[in-house]
């Protein structure tokens, strides 16, 4: 009796060692089609599938490479909007690695060491600040993907547009602002991919900044007054500023006594503080930026008016940028995005604090506030 109940001891002890060896070893995952279903979005997918939420830009990126073939599966034009009945591709553990890992560019291939892809950024900030967050960015792809890019700030806005729009291109990728990318896309220079988010949104809003010595309280009292702007082509320190006060009744044209181009938004707010200028233009909240110089600006710069929301600013591509580079440069700046390291990164350069999938569509709205207070958005560049 005793040898049985050993027996049958030691029988359910393999049998326990050999299902969990089972458990612990599943066969090798397939990619597969699948359809879409209510409540499903892609992070959701990559966790299901993939087991790793960050890894839904291969589903997204694999899919379009199979739509490309094959009508039968969906092109998702826009990862935030998928939709019940779409056919995407899930692709195997191995072949979402292989796709987030990025191409390797052979030598002289563009990405490689000796032709390096250019990323402009505009001057948004002090520059070397700018260009510091910048050039932490690209080291990080480049520990992503392989890919050596080259980034640089430019001192005007229109002279990133000018550089996407050379043939061949000058800068393969950009960080606009909203109107300079809205004229750029327009001239066919650019697309867009990613925004930026701040403070939890893809929007933001512009702020008209008076000295607090001047007694200017309100929009409708700048006329005779020296107003000083970032750029003409800067959307929340000019061109919906300008839309602001002409609504309130000054023509930007006529009644400010000058108009002075400062050269970023730091520079702005410095002017304001400075006596420089009476009043100008910036995004909410630019005073931030320089209180390590004037410790007392939010008491003596203050906000006389706010505009409407805004579109971010985010990453753009000319349009003969190959497909499977900006993939890879997306996907990894979205992982990014997520670490530690690279939210230091993206939030020295611009204050980002991380990033959206959104595309041309996304400025539509934008577009709209432009035609609808009759600006042509070529007369103004």
């Amino acid at each position: 009796m005793r040898r049985l109940i050993g027996s049958l001891l030691l029988l359910v002890l393999l049998l326990t060692l050999i299902s969990s060896v089972a458990v612990a070893a599943p066969p090798a995952q397939e990619g597969q089609t699948y359809t879409i279903q209510a409540d499903d979005w892609l992070s959701k997918l990559a966790d299901k599938y993939l087991g790793d939420v960050f890894a839904w830009p291969a589903i997204w990126g694999a899919t379009n490479a199979k739509a490309e073939t094959d009508s039968s599966y969906t092109r998702i034009l826009d990862p935030n909007l998928i939709e019940v009945g779409q056919v995407l591709y899930i692709p195997s553990e191995d072949e979402a690695a292989a796709f987030l890992a990025g191409p390797k560019p052979a030598a002289g291939e563009l990405g490689s060491e000796e032709n390096p892809i250019i990323w402009s950024f505009v001057p948004s900030g002090e520059m070397e600040r700018v260009s510091a967050g910048a050039d932490a960015v690209a080291d990080l792809i480049y520990q992503e993907t392989g890919l050596f890019i080259e980034t640089n700030v430019a001192t005007e806005y229109a002279g990133v547009i000018e550089a996407m729009c050379s043939d061949p291109p000058k800068a393969h990728m950009a960080s606009l602002a909203t109107f300079a990318y809205v004229l750029a896309a327009q001239k066919g220079c650019a697309e867009s991919e990613l925004v930026s988010v701040r403070y939890g949104l893809p929007t933001y809003n512009g702020q008209i900044i008076a000295g607090a010595d001047t007694g200017l309280t309100d929009v409708s009292q700048l006329a005779g007054k020296t107003f000083c702007r970032p750029d003409p082509l800067s959307t929340s320190g000019w061109i919906i500023p300008m839309l602001t006060m002409r609504a309130a009744g000054i023509n930007t044209d006529t009644d400010l006594a000058q108009v002075v181009d400062a050269g970023s938004h730091d520079a702005v707010v410095a002017a304001v503080y400075n006596g420089d200028c009476d009043a100008g233009a910036t995004y909410v909240d630019a005073r931030t930026r320089v209180e390590g110089d004037f410790p007392d600006v939010m008491d003596k710069v203050n906000v006389i008016g706010l505009t409407t929301d805004i579109p971010n600013d985010g990453v753009q591509y000319v349009p003969s940028m190959p497909r499977e580079l900006r993939d890879a440069i997306n996907a990894a700046l979205l992982k990014i995005a997520q670490t530690e390291e690279g939210q230091a990164a993206l939030n020295t350069a611009y204050q980002w604090s991380g990033l959206e999938p959104h595309y041309d569509t996304f400025y539509d709205p934008f577009r709209q506030v432009l035609d609808a207070a009759g600006m042509d958005v070529e007369a103004l560049q």
